[in-house]
């Protein structure tokens, strides 16, 4: 039986344990083939067009490009990135949202989500996973310094260094997979000892990722944030009132309107980082149904699976099939030194969760109570919406780029989180 569980831990955790969930090989920074060079050129022109707001005429004009010559994974992926950013930069690009994308980009990205398993719009998969590259091959990739990001909504500093910074946390949450991996051999083997220092070994990672996560604040003004890149990250999911009341239909040019074409996506959203809920299921968290807006369908944390990787969204419930630590520490004695190591683990997650709450309190939540600046102020978008009724004695609901009611849903899973210590 042991035999069995650790084959079982080895298989999941064969490729994550060495790269976590960044790809093996640096992500791809060009299409080589130059059919596709019409897309890499709106790519690499972005910040312009968008700036000029003539990214939805040259959207308009772009051929419809057919995905049968991307060969490789490297190629899709790098498809994914460059559609994802002009679908958003076409929506949410101007005055005021477009809710119909031209087949243009509708129809190649549909078949590009397709194969990569994920769903038609910019994900955390495509704005930081596979949108990055090292400053030389040698690089840490810890440290965000050593890192740029290849397509930019904005080429501000500030808006790559939002995305190198979830690069990096990710680089360096590689590491706690394989303690995860190790530690679920202890509890395989009845290790305790063994189980305890990989525990304190996890809590002092966790305390790293926070740390990495905290120079945010270096580069990143959070005015900038507010107004100028989060509202391009919107989806068009719970948006009504940021213009988009239907969804956005992906029209693929057929004579006659397919009703399925309308769709409601939930935008990029660090929920939907894979490392982040794998260190929720290790421990053995589960967090409660809820959407962020009423307590009843599927968890917001779960749904957000569906915009991960198909391979990825597969090995977390597997975890969450496998993983044994949280039973085999309730079933240890109250003051054993297993249960104090991973009650010093959760409360490093819980800490983990804070720094993040911390984060949105300061770019989302006090930069919506200031004035707009007056170039953006007659604008229709997530930062227009969510900053109206934020006068004194007024409230407002903030909703972040996934769609949910943002501080309401993180500060219960932050809670969930403390609530799991034994």
């Amino acid at each position: 039986m042991l035999q069995s569980i650790d084959s079982t831990i080895r298989d999941l955790f064969k490729h994550y344990a060495q790269h976590g969930f960044l790809p093996e090989s640096f992500p791809l920074t060009r299409l080589s083939n130059p059919y596709y060079e019409p897309w890499e050129t709106l790519a690499s022109e972005l910040p312009t067009l968008i700036q000029t707001q003539q990214i939805r005429t040259k959207v308009d004009e772009l051929p419809i490009c057919s995905t049968s010559h991307l060969k490789s994974e490297p190629e899709w992926r790098r498809a994914y990135v460059i559609m994802g950013y002009l679908t958003h930069s076409y929506i949410w690009g101007g005055d005021i949202p477009k809710d119909r994308l031209p087949p243009s980009i509708a129809k190649p990205f549909l078949e590009i989500s397709a194969h990569l398993e994920l769903p038609a719009c910019a994900t955390y998969a495509g704005l930081t996973l596979w949108n990055f590259k090292p400053t030389h091959p040698e690089a840490d990739i810890t440290d965000p310094d050593n890192i740029q990001v290849q397509t930019s909504f904005t080429g501000a500093k500030d808006e790559e260094w939002f995305m190198v910074i979830s690069v990096a946390v990710e680089a360096q949450g590689s590491k706690l997979i394989s303690i995860m991996r190790d530690a679920m051999r202890a509890v395989a083997t009845n290790d305790r000892e063994l189980l305890t220092a990989l525990l304190y070994s996890f809590a002092d990672g966790l305390n790293t990722l926070a740390i990495v996560l905290r120079k945010m604040y270096i580069h990143n003004d959070p005015a900038f944030f507010y107004h100028q890149l989060r509202p391009l990250l919107a989806g068009s999911k719970n948006m009504a009132h940021a213009g988009l009341p239907r969804g956005v239909y992906y029209d693929t040019g057929d004579a006659v309107e397919k009703p399925e074409n309308w769709l409601q996506l939930s935008g990029g959203s660090n929920a939907q980082s894979s490392l982040i809920q794998t260190l929720d299921i290790f421990l053995g968290i589960t967090h409660s149904a809820t959407d962020g807006k009423k307590a009843s369908g599927p968890a917001f944390i779960h749904e957000m699976r569906n915009y991960m990787p198909g391979p990825h969204r597969r090995f977390l419930e597997d975890l969450t099939a496998g993983s044994t630590v949280r039973s085999f520490i309730l079933s240890s004695g109250e003051y054993s030194s297993e249960r104090h190591a991973y009650n010093a683990a959760v409360s490093e997650l819980k800490n983990f969760r804070d720094t993040h709450i911390q984060m949105v309190t300061r770019y989302i939540v006090m930069t919506s109570r200031k004035s707009a600046p007056v170039q953006e102020s007659e604008k229709v978008n997530l930062a227009t919406a969510s900053s109206q009724g934020t006068e004194v004695g007024q409230s407002h609901t903030l909703a972040g780029t996934g769609g949910t009611d943002l501080m309401p849903f993180l500060k219960q899973t932050r809670d969930t989180v403390r609530d799991a210590k034994c």
